[in-house]
């Protein structure tokens, strides 16, 4: 299948994009998106929010525990974007300023009980310096814990920030989790789609939201997808699984289900370099090149390039 790449002419650009930015954002878009319009979002923002296990362990590699192995995946393989904390970014980011960056504004850890609250951490000038010192920022992340008692306060704080990011010719991309008191089944398909419609009401680029559980998820998916409207919607890896689990499901999200890409981290990294990059590639074949799961698992296995 011949992969066609996307005009600049056709992006649909947010009315709240001013017009000396719109080529900002259309560049922006572009990156992210490896001109398809699809996005393969790289997460690297774990260490934060769940803390150190899931980079040392059983079946975990080694070279997982130092951050700078984010970094590394994510400068050699085929990527739309690598998301992570903005103290991360500026720790590694002069190193490795070729990697398209999507700054994660808010993040939370587990350890805290109680109704989940994730705020912003920097603010929009901190992002905006990433820039003027040659690191190659795309876009910004947020995440909002949707049925929250604080769901408020992160909606409002999650418009602003989507607002800003087009104003300054970037793409937002919403991480949106139905959690708290009130939610007794976070991945009900119903309640996904309702995440995907709360992230295009906000103006948001593309949503990361968890693949729903269902009898079959990847038609039950498609009702997210289509009330994400012309918002992008890509599923969360989740926790490690087999390679051909992984792919194969991803396929189906975006084949069957209408999903714009997908959203990686556990399956990725916390394999050793060269698998890691393999597996990437492998991901990126189907979001990006439009390829079937056995071309994509030959790519994994390092037969294919």
């Amino acid at each position: 299948m011949v992969n066609i790449k996307l005009h600049s002419k056709n992006v649909k650009v947010p009315a709240d994009v001013p017009k000396s930015m719109k080529k900002h954002y259309v560049k922006s878009f572009l990156t992210a998106t490896k001109y398809t319009g699809n996005l393969m979002l790289f997460a690297g923002d774990q260490r934060l929010e769940h803390l150190n296990e899931d980079f040392v362990g059983k079946g975990i590699s080694t070279e997982d525990a130092d951050p700078e192995h984010f970094f590394k995946i994510a400068s050699k393989a085929k990527i739309g974007v690598f998301a992570a904390q903005h103290g991360l970014i500026s720790r590694y980011g002069n190193d490795y300023k070729k990697v398209p960056y999507l700054v994660k504004i808010n993040s939370r850890s587990k350890l805290v009980p109680g109704e989940p609250l994730s705020q912003s951490l920097v603010d929009f000038e901190d992002v905006l310096v990433l820039k003027e010192n040659g690191l190659n920022i795309v876009g910004i992340g947020y995440t909002l814990y949707l049925g929250s008692e604080f769901e408020q306060a992160m909606l409002s704080e999650a418009g602003r920030l989507i607002t800003w990011a087009h104003q300054n010719g970037m793409i937002a991309v919403l991480w949106i989790y139905p959690r708290g008191r009130s939610v007794k089944k976070p991945k009900h398909p119903k309640l996904i789609a309702g995440a995907c419609g709360v992230a295009v009401s906000l103006g948001a680029d593309f949503v990361k939201v968890t693949y729903p559980e269902a009898k079959n998820p990847a038609v039950a998916f498609k009702e997210a997808t289509t009330a994400a409207g012309r918002t992008g919607v890509i599923a969360s890896g989740g926790s490690p699984k087999s390679v051909k689990k992984f792919l194969k499901d991803t396929h189906d999200q975006i084949h069957i289900s209408g999903a714009r890409g997908n959203a990686t981290g556990r399956n990725i990294h916390q394999k050793e370099l060269t698998e890691a990059i393999r597996m990437c590639n492998a991901i990126s074949a189907i979001v990006l090149d439009k390829k079937d799961v056995e071309y994509a698992y030959k790519i994994y296995k390092g037969e294919k390039k």
